[in-house]
């Protein structure tokens, strides 16, 4: 009954993490059983290993499509090193979960905080540096919290430090990172373009009161 139980652990954990039979049945042995456990234990060593392949040329891929509603749409272009990644099952879902994020994410305008020009840091500074509440502040009060400001605007600006919508307890790139340790290469987001219905377009007068009609009507 014992052993029924650990293959069962052993098979569950596989197929939460990609990860081979010894290592799941290790992570288990030092985890006393705890699933939980096992899986951060095997993340923190799969980071680990996909840190060391981020430098390698990922030319290959697939660009993914999604549209939400007829009315938001993302087009994204997700490399990997191989045609046989490429074409693998987990990286297609892969490439499809981060077209959604993309869809689901307001204000993301870059992939890493790498990405960010110059000139946007700086005008973030200049907003953030003469806002009221930061005027009368000790210089090394107010050095701290514009850090702490600047940090989290540009944080929201890219996809890569934006919390995993399936999943909020990791993020974007915490979700490439795994990938690279289940799939063994380097997989990289190079660009996306996001569509939004009527986005920069001003409606006419009529078109609102038309609106506004029929939101009345179906009431």
């Amino acid at each position: 009954m014992i052993e029924n139980t650990s293959r069962d652990k052993i098979k569950e954990l596989r197929a939460k993490t990609g990860a081979g039979i010894s290592d799941c049945k290790k992570a288990l042995e030092a985890a006393e059983g705890q699933i939980n456990l096992a899986i951060d234990s095997l993340r923190k060593q799969g980071l680990a290993s996909a840190d060391k392949k981020l430098g390698r040329i990922a030319a290959e891929g697939i660009i993914e499509s999604y549209i939400h509603s007829s009315k938001i749409g993302v087009l994204v272009e997700l490399n990997c090193e191989t045609d046989y990644v490429a074409r693998n099952s987990k990286f297609k879902e892969l490439a499809k979960n981060i077209a959604m994020q993309i869809a689901a994410s307001n204000n993301i305008q870059y992939v890493a905080l790498t990405d960010i020009p110059q000139s946007v840091v700086d005008y973030e500074v200049s907003i953030e540096s003469n806002k009221e509440d930061l005027i009368n502040k000790p210089d090394s009060v107010k050095e701290k919290i514009l850090n702490g400001r600047l940090e989290k605007r540009l944080n929201e600006l890219t996809l890569m430090s934006q919390p995993f919508i399936k999943d909020t307890s990791i993020s974007v790139e915490t979700l490439i990172k795994d990938a690279v340790s289940q799939l063994g290469e380097n997989i990289k987001i190079r660009r996306f373009e996001k569509f939004i219905l009527g986005e920069g377009l001003e409606k006419k007068d009529n078109d609102f009161a038309n609106e506004v009609a029929n939101m009345i009507k179906s009431k």
